[in-house]
């Protein structure tokens, strides 16, 4: 009996480390990931040149290639989960994605609801209207005006604050497309974004009146203890990313700016 006992110890003693990896794992979010093998990253696919699709129907974009980076950090693979942008944050809250790498804006309202990366880009954003409008001059010209913009985006409630009444649609191309056949009167976007809609559309008749500012762009995370791993493993890659100078170049290449440091 003494020596069942002792045996039945030692099994006991042998599969504690074990029972506690397990239950280190299901407490943090980056064990699961690298057991899992895949960083499951959200992003829209559509909203060049942060993420799109090529001539090929290849997916990417610089928060593509960033995303990609990161799950390499990490010691796993990406697994994009191409979705509307409404869905991208609602779906990181409830633990569908990791992370989110669609160009999102740090604000403190969404601060609340979600942990944050340290930001790795600052970008600036653009009023833009119809070539032949002219009454919208500034931000403070869209009080009683219209705009087109994706829901709970940050270029929504800027223009809802200015006094404008929004429409919500899902792309940066329906979102001008409705500027170009004069349903709305304006809307706020990336400059980025909309500098490179001028080049792949040299002949739209719409016009930028104005930049100002914009938020600094982060990685969310769904917010919790059990991020924590996570997020200090992304930071520490895009501190190496940005030290050895491989934000910047993809900044250069995506963006034809080096937009990697405060405005």
């Amino acid at each position: 009996m003494k020596k069942l006992f002792v045996l039945a110890l030692a099994v006991m003693l042998a599969l504690l480390p074990a029972a506690a990896l397990a239950q280190e794992g299901e407490n943090d979010l980056l064990a699961r990931i690298q057991q899992r093998g895949s960083l499951i990253i959200a992003t829209e696919g559509n909203w060049s040149p942060w993420t799109y699709h090529d001539d090929q129907d290849v997916l990417t974009g610089f928060d593509i290639e960033i995303g990609a980076l990161i799950a390499q950090g990490l010691g796993v693979e990406p697994q994009y989960m191409e979705t509307d942008w409404s869905a991208i944050l609602a779906g990181v809250d409830s633990g569908r994605f990791d992370i989110a790498c669609n160009g999102v804006d740090y604000t403190e309202e969404r601060a609340e609801k979600y942990d944050f990366s340290d930001p790795y880009v600052y970008t600036e954003i653009v009023l833009v209207v119809r070539g032949d409008n002219e009454d919208i001059h500034s931000f403070e010209d869209l009080k009683g005006r219209s705009t087109s913009n994706s829901p709970n985006s940050t270029y929504a409630q800027r223009a809802e604050a200015m006094g404008a009444t929004v429409t919500y649609v899902d792309t940066l191309g329906e979102t001008l497309e409705m500027v170009l056949q004069g349903r709305v009167d304006a809307t706020i976007n990336a400059k980025g974004s909309v500098e490179d809609y001028l080049g792949e559309h040299p002949d739209a008749n719409i016009k930028i009146v104005q930049v100002a500012p914009g938020d600094p762009v982060c990685y969310p995370v769904r917010k919790g203890a059990d991020s924590a791993s996570l997020l200090s493993a992304i930071n520490e890659i895009l501190a190496k990313a940005r030290e050895d100078g491989t934000l910047a170049a993809l900044s250069l290449r995506y963006f034809n700016a080096d937009l990697t440091n405060p405005l």
